[in-house]
């Protein structure tokens, strides 16, 4: 007995003289996680609780909280790097890819404008061009860090459960103004001292009967396409997430929806359907079914529930050009061609489409892209909309464990929101879309790294 029990503990000393070899010369980032900081999941949140109409007034429009956050999560990454605490090419993957072309072709109209070689190189004219350049480095900090620390489904789901607190609240507004017609947001602006209302938010219009909200976002069609680009990840979410109760993370989706319906969109309605079709065949097969039969209960629910609801939005699709809002978008085209033909290669300058009313107002990502940034431009913005959602759909057609297949899959329907629904708005003027968007694109290169890292492990099996 003692002979054995003396082997045993030689057999264990071994063992443990093993683990302690292999950890050794195990990676480091192999060995331990990343997690999340606290200011990467509350700018998450923040995109959603504080106003973007607030502003520090020497900063401008620049000034937001959401914003500056962003930077400051760009700051950490870049001190990261010029310390040598971050390998800038060790997690690369399409989303930093589209982010490059947007950036390049961004950079050189900025270049272009302040130069003098496109022409209007006025103050405000720079100073526009200069707050969509600090935009586009708080879009880089959120794309950059979120594809490197979140490295799994698990990371994701922290990440996630952040974001849908701040979309949640959003839609608790937009369920108050509705009901109500009353604006919370008016509340929160109370309590930032310090900050100046910047004005440029539209929290109620009115489309035939009924009046559309906007929420904590800027504008009623921004928050049916954030709502549509969401929905997908709460539903991943719900369907994955061992803490809290699953009925508020059911609530949570049905809120989207409503929110979805109270803007009273066509761009919400084209941003659902696009986001569930993506996304639905990725899950299993149990919540798959759940969701095709639970998707229209809910929607005729809203339709019987909200007076005017059903008519209104039939209205809005059948009417054709009659309908003010397509006329001045189809109106806008040649003076679209106008501007194009004058400055084709590098456009106006980033920021500097001026119109003088309303009815000037593009009302399309990619027209705007083709006037401000040229040809160029419009190049660099389609990478930017179309590279991460389908990078992030042959992630999650490759991926083989059916969480992360998943989340794959919800990224990549919320990408193609992005990029379809960019068509119908000038998606990046809106302050809300144009720092969520950037979270899928570093969620769409952590789906992208996990689908090459399984790949790799399966072949070294």
């Amino acid at each position: 007995m003692t002979s054995l029990s003396a082997r045993l503990r030689r057999s264990d000393r071994r063992s443990e003289t093993g683990r302690r070899t292999a950890k050794a010369f195990t990676p480091k980032e192999a060995r331990s996680e990343p997690k999340l900081s606290f200011l990467m999941k509350f700018t998450a949140f923040s995109i959603f609780f504080f106003p973007s109409s607030m502003v520090l007034k020497p900063m401008g429009a620049a000034g937001t909280v959401p914003l500056l956050l962003a930077m400051l999560v760009f700051a950490f990454w870049l001190g990261s790097v010029l310390f040598g605490l971050e390998d800038p090419t060790h997690r690369s993957n399409p989303g930093r890819l589209a982010l490059a072309a947007l950036w390049l072709a961004t950079t050189a109209s900025y270049v272009a404008l302040n130069a003098g070689l496109t022409g209007g190189s006025s103050m405000p004219a720079r100073a526009a061009a200069d707050r969509v350049l600090i935009l586009l480095l708080a879009s880089a900090g959120l794309i950059l860090v979120i594809s490197e620390v979140v490295r799994s489904a698990e990371d994701a789901l922290v990440l996630v459960r952040w974001l849908l607190a701040g979309a949640f609240f959003c839609c608790l507004v937009a369920l108050v103004q509705f009901v109500f017609r009353v604006n919370p947001m008016e509340w929160i602006r109370a309590l930032l001292p310090g900050f100046t209302y910047n004005g440029g938010d539209t929290p109620f219009q009115t489309r035939a009967a009924l009046v559309r909200v906007a929420g904590s976002t800027f504008h009623s069609i921004e928050l049916a396409v954030v709502s549509s680009m969401l929905l997908p990840l709460s539903i991943w979410r719900a369907v994955y997430d061992p803490l809290g109760r699953k009925w508020f993370h059911w609530l949570q989706c049905s809120l989207l929806v409503i929110a979805i319906a109270s803007t009273v969109s066509r761009s919400g309605v084209i941003g659902l359907v696009t986001g569930l079709f993506t996304f639905v065949p990725f899950l299993p097969k149990g919540a798959r079914k759940w969701t095709v039969i639970v998707a229209p209960i809910t929607m005729a629910s809203l339709f019987l529930i909200i007076p005017g609801l059903m008519s209104t939005l039939a209205s809005s699709f059948t009417i054709g050009s009659a309908d003010p809002s397509i006329s001045t978008r189809t109106n806008n085209y040649p003076r679209v061609e106008a501007l194009f033909n004058e400055r084709p290669i590098l456009g106006l300058g980033p920021g500097n489409y001026i119109f003088e009313t309303a009815l000037q107002i593009l009302d399309n990502q990619y027209l705007t892209a083709l006037v401000t940034l040229g040809g160029v431009g419009l190049v660099g913005t389609a990478v930017y909309f179309v590279l991460p959602a389908i990078s992030a759909l042959m992630a999650a057609k490759a991926i083989k464990v059916q969480k992360t297949k998943s989340l794959a899959g919800a990224v990549a329907g919320g990408g193609l929101v992005a990029a379809v629904c960019s068509f119908t708005f000038d998606s990046l003027s809106f302050p809300v879309f144009a720092l969520t968007y950037p979270i899928l694109i570093g969620l769409s290169g952590t789906v992208w790294c996990l689908a090459r890292d399984e790949k790799r492990s399966s072949r070294r099996s």
